[in-house]
């Protein structure tokens, strides 16, 4: 079992930046696969960034590339999620995500992810 408990989240004008954290429980947090998804109103969850267990390889939505930077501390059982330039467009609940196909099976989805956290909101205003 993951408990996943997000925080960082706020209201940021655009251009700004927020770092999200996502604190896991557990002494398992090293064998997951760790993303971030979010949800706009109206919306359906959708994928942001994803790091492998050991921070090896991550990957990004096209539409967060060299903006977003996902991060990990093992040691700390917590995951980032450094966002810069924001926009409008990028306002949305913040999900913290575990699962261990994350980079090693399949695309990364929020289909059957196993453990959620609550989510953290993000505003960006014009």
């Amino acid at each position: 079992q993951v408990q996943l408990v997000e925080s960082g989240g706020g209201l940021v004008q655009a251009g700004g930046s927020l770092r999200l954290s996502c604190a896991a429980s557990g002494r398992t947090f090293f064998t997951y696969g760790m993303g971030w998804f979010r949800q706009a109103p109206g919306k359906e969850r959708e994928f942001v960034a994803a790091i492998t267990k050991e921070g090896a390889n991550t990957y990004y939505t096209d539409s967060v590339k060299g903006r977003f930077t996902i991060s990990r501390d093992n040691a700390k059982n917590t995951v980032y999620l450094q966002m810069n330039s924001l926009k409008p467009e990028d306002a949305a609940v913040y999900y913290c995500a575990a699962d261990r196909r994350f980079g090693v099976v399949g695309p990364i989805t929020a289909d059957g992810v196993p453990y959620w956290g609550k989510g953290t909101l993000v505003t960006v205003s014009t």
